[in-house]
């Protein structure tokens, strides 16, 4: 009887989860042939390109989908970088767009988003274009954003939250000490601080030094950018924030920071005056996703090659990480289609896998051999992210973005102390050779295993220098000067060599397309790698689908499997490979 009712409920979830894959795919079916059957109709004039600063901006679009077993269900889609700026670009030359309205209320943007987009918007009000911005609200990013408008107004009792950024770093090495687990750094560079996280309880005087003066850069560049929109220095603000005198909407509207102040019905009737209708209803309003949608693409023979690169650096892996080797195999498609003139490797990295990021290095370094390789940073550029782009043939950043980091280190946790004090677990050994567990995670490295990863490390990182000074011409003892694992701004990479001009992705495609002589409009843009389409996310996603018990119901009927798992994750959290990759992501707001 228990066999009857196991195959009857069996019968019944594979049933109901074919009739849904069925359900959703025809769906995903009837919504892309819609899609590609018409596109928005746009207004022949008068037209207002509204622009909402909190819709979610990705390097690449996006189109998720996830299901589980339980039933639940998510979608959500992101506007690309590149396609954002270009519209904004083509919109200033559009007769039939007459302003930019703007709302905001907490930028889904990055810092490298936010500069990029503003230059778009800036370049659009030069035009002769004016920008109306609205919010009810305005934290450092959103404020940054909404000052370069013509006209800012802001909600008549609305709470500015404009402090000054600030970045703020955990550290572990009390709470491990407590644990009873052991973690070995071992790096080169005085300002690589990777790891210092676990073997330190506060920040070392180096490591403040580099944060400092990142922060200082990023935040010169938005409150000078600010400054320079409305009428006010950079003194007058910063002592502004510093004496916590931007309270409310009518302190932003005193010291200048805002023109008007109104409530949302007084904004209507606002809009409609300078779009010269009478009421809301006939205001000519296009979203941002529309108005992408409805322009024409360029299209020729020839091509430009734009090459994403985002995620952690690893030699092989899903989507979201950088794969040395898929990337590697990429590029090498790349250099072998003659209808591509040029390439624009947009870099958005932390670093990672030292071994795969010269796989990188190495096909980047031979397309360079037969067309023009342009790179161009965005959020991150860093470690393992430099050493993959450094020697591309002209390198664009973005002020903000964080860059350098020119050394390495590995990191050798040993769990087998804290297993024996707090879980009461104990671990032997049998070795064939003296060194044959130091991998195991369950002891200390002695000093020969220590020199040997050492060894590893000072060998990576004299490579890496190499592939600097080689990628950038320069000479390799000042590579050594800024290097050291320290971190830059964008801005300084500009100053001390590391990058070459400062400017968004569409400076990259631009120049490009000069170097590659290519006439504009007579060329396309292709993108790689290419983004998978829902029936393809939406079967991966089911084949990812597993329904987990969590870890206490597990314990109760196999404590041994949970102590397997946990020990799984370490291992993979710790694998004792030499990293080029930035001590941790930064969060600035």
């Amino acid at each position: 009887m228990k066999t009857f009712w196991k195959i009857l409920i069996g019968s019944c979830i594979g049933c109901l989860v074919a009739l849904t894959i069925a359900f959703l795919l025809s769906l995903g079916l009837i919504g892309s042939l819609a899609s590609s059957g018409s596109k928005p109709k746009i207004p022949s004039q008068d037209g207002i390109l509204r622009l909402d600063l909190a819709q979610a901006v990705s390097e690449q679009e996006t189109d998720s989908f996830q299901i589980a077993l339980t039933g639940a269900m998510s979608v959500g889609n992101s506007l690309a970088l590149a396609d954002v700026v270009g519209a904004i670009d083509a919109a200033a030359e559009d007769p039939a767009i007459k302003f930019i309205y703007m709302r905001c209320g907490t930028p889904a943007l990055t810092l490298s988003q936010a500069e990029e987009i503003r230059a778009a918007l800036l370049r659009f009000r030069q035009s002769g274009k004016p920008i109306v911005a609205y919010s009810d609200t305005y934290d450092n990013l959103g404020y940054y954003m909404h000052s370069v408008a013509d006209r800012v107004i802001f909600h008549a009792y609305g709470t500015p939250q404009i402090l000054g950024i600030s970045s703020s770093v955990i550290f572990f090495r009390d709470l491990i000490d407590r644990l009873g687990v052991d973690v070995q750094l071992i790096r080169h560079g005085r300002y690589k601080a990777a790891g210092e996280q676990f073997t330190k309880s506060g920040m070392t005087p180096d490591n403040y030094e580099q944060n400092k003066t990142l922060i200082d850069a990023i935040w010169n560049t938005i409150c000078s950018d600010i400054c320079a929109s409305r009428d006010f220095t950079a003194a007058e603000f910063n002592g502004w924030l510093d004496r916590l005198e931007l309270v409310d909407a009518a302190d932003l509207l005193e010291k200048g920071l805002v023109d008007e102040l109104m409530y949302q019905d007084e904004l209507e009737d606002y809009i409609c005056s300078i779009a010269e209708v009478d009421k809301p209803e006939k205001l000519k309003m296009i979203a941002l996703e529309d108005y992408i949608a409805s322009l024409k693409p360029s299209f020729g023979r020839n091509a430009i090659a734009l090459v994403y690169a985002s995620g952690e650096i690893a030699a092989e892996g899903e989507d979201g990480i950088i794969s040395g080797v898929r990337m590697a195999g990429l590029l090498r498609e790349i250099r072998r289609d003659s209808s591509v003139k040029a390439v624009v490797l947009r870099v958005n990295s932390p670093g990672g896998d030292a071994m795969a990021a010269e796989m990188i290095n190495r096909e980047i370094a031979l397309l360079s051999e037969v067309k023009p390789v342009i790179a161009s940073y965005g959020e991150y550029a860093a470690s393992g992210g430099y050493w993959i782009s450094a020697g591309a043939d002209r390198i664009y950043t973005d002020r903000m973005t964080v860059t350098g980091s020119i050394g390495v280190f590995s990191m050798i946790p040993s769990f087998g102390k804290a297993l024996s004090r707090k879980v009461g677990v104990n671990v032997a050994a049998v070795n064939s050779n003296r060194h044959s567990d130091m991998l195991s995670l369950m002891r200390p490295l002695d000093n020969a295993e220590h020199g040997y990863f050492l060894e590893s490390i000072e060998k990576v990182y004299d490579d890496f220098l190499d592939r600097v000074a080689t990628g950038r011409n320069m000479d390799r003892v000042r590579v050594d000067e800024l290097g050291q694992g320290r971190i830059w701004a964008g801005a300084d990479a500009v100053s001390n060599g590391l990058a070459d001009e400062i400017g968004g992705l569409s400076d990259a495609i631009a120049y490009a397309e000069l170097t590659a002589g290519l006439e504009k409009g007579r060329y396309t843009v292709k993108k790689y790698p290419q983004v998978k389409k829902f029936a393809e996310k939406l079967m991966e996603s089911l084949g990812r689908t597993t329904v987990s018990t969590g870890a206490s119901e597990a314990f109760r009927y196999d404590p041994m499997k949970v102590f397997e798992q946990a020990y799984g994750y370490l291992r993979e959290s710790f694998q004792p490979v030499t990293l080029a990759r930035l001590p941790y992501l930064y969060q600035i707001r």
